[in-house]
């Protein structure tokens, strides 16, 4: 494939502003990387801050993390697939790697090979959000991920209680099976009381609604008799100072490491204004003494030398072939241009998407 050619892709030109279609030159690769034709992709939480809060934005700037399409070029170097093999992963380091764009240049390391029972649409609702279940777990709560699982497996920690707010998120959704998968038998969970069914089945052991008044007295009762903290390790899948933040300082005692998702949103958008974000979870509430809180950067999962070696072309497809993770509910955005289809699932995610992925078509070809 020429280096001449040229394709469309996703653009930001500024802060609460549309999105807008360029070309690109299509780069054939090089070494370890593959070009891959992007048939489908996701909309996130921080697409959504990129796009209303110019959250780590130099504008105009590429978009896209997660994608799935087809291998239509290899690099001399590449070791894991050939020309034609569908692939899911996530890929954002670089502008060349971005997904919202019809062809994306990027390191073999970074994709998987679809297994073959499932479709594009459902796979492209896993790479972001495992790779931020594994970086959270391995990074941030400081807990074994070992790969390949040995038999009989029994982890660190095992008996103690792992408290996962914001458990219908897709993130939450997917630490929630990875910890399940590593032997952890006390998940306990926070989610609307619609997707309660849900989180236990993929293997919460008790849930709570963190609509509810009485969410933290609930829970520290639930905690009653057992040594201090009441719940050792918590992972607060949204990172809203008001809308979770607030709750979880007060389940938090001295001794708990406290994950959350960045950035803190201190000020959710509005019609008349912009958000605001912090990126220093430990200051965005107070918290008791002796509280660790850790934000969780999942940017910066490859150095990790498991995760880069592994984590997408090996783990990611081996777990979803299993069975072990599931794809996430999602919601098809349609619409006839690139353009309209990205605007729509911003737009859906502006107005929520609790407990579904919102995905939509990249490339028609």
């Amino acid at each position: 494939m020429s280096s001449q050619r040229n394709h469309d892709g996703l653009v930001l030109v500024g802060t609460r502003t549309p999105y807008e279609v360029r070309k690109f030159p299509t780069i054939s690769p090089e070494g370890d990387e593959i070009m891959v034709n992007v048939k489908w992709t996701a909309s996130t939480p921080l697409d959504l801050h990129q796009a209303d809060g110019g959250l780590l934005v130099e504008h105009p700037m590429r978009t896209g993390s997660t994608g799935a399409g087809i291998v239509v070029e290899c690099g001399p170097g590449v070791k894991h697939f050939k020309v034609g093999q569908r692939v899911f992963g996530y890929a954002h380091q670089k502008p060349a790697w971005k997904t919202h764009q019809e062809y994306s240049t990027a390191p073999e390391w970074v994709w998987g090979q679809i297994p073959e029972r499932f479709s594009m649409e459902q796979a492209v609702t896993l790479p972001e959000n495992l790779v931020t279940a594994f970086n959270t777990i391995s990074t941030d709560l400081k807990l074994p991920t070992p790969w390949p699982k040995p038999e009989g497996y029994v982890p660190p920690r095992a008996n103690e209680h792992i408290l996962i707010w914001g458990a219908a998120s897709s993130v939450g959704q997917l630490t929630i099976q990875v910890l399940r998968y590593y032997g952890y038998k006390h998940i306990v969970a926070t989610a609307s009381s619609k997707h309660h069914a849900h989180i236990k089945e993929i293997g919460a052991s008790e849930v709570y609604d963190y609509k509810s008044p009485t969410v933290v007295g609930d829970l520290l009762k639930s905690a009653q008799g057992r040594e201090t903290p009441a719940f050792p390790l918590i992972v607060d899948c949204i990172g809203s100072q008001q809308g979770t933040l607030a709750a979880i300082s007060k389940v938090a005692q001295s001794g708990s490491t406290v994950a959350v998702m960045l950035p803190v949103i201190v000020k959710h958008a509005s019609d008349e204004s912009a958000p605001e974000y912090s990126l220093d979870a430990s200051t965005a509430v107070e918290w008791a003494p002796g509280v660790n809180v850790a934000g969780v950067r999942t940017h910066f999962y490859w150095r990790n030398d498991l995760f880069r070696e592994k984590l997408q072309t090996e783990i990611m497809p081996t777990l979803l072939e299993q069975g072990i993770v599931k794809p996430n509910r999602y919601r098809i955005v349609e619409d006839k241009t690139l353009l309209e289809r990205a605007e729509k699932a911003l737009n859906a995610m502006r107005e929520g998407a609790s407990g579904e992925k919102v995905i939509w078509r990249v490339s028609n070809e």
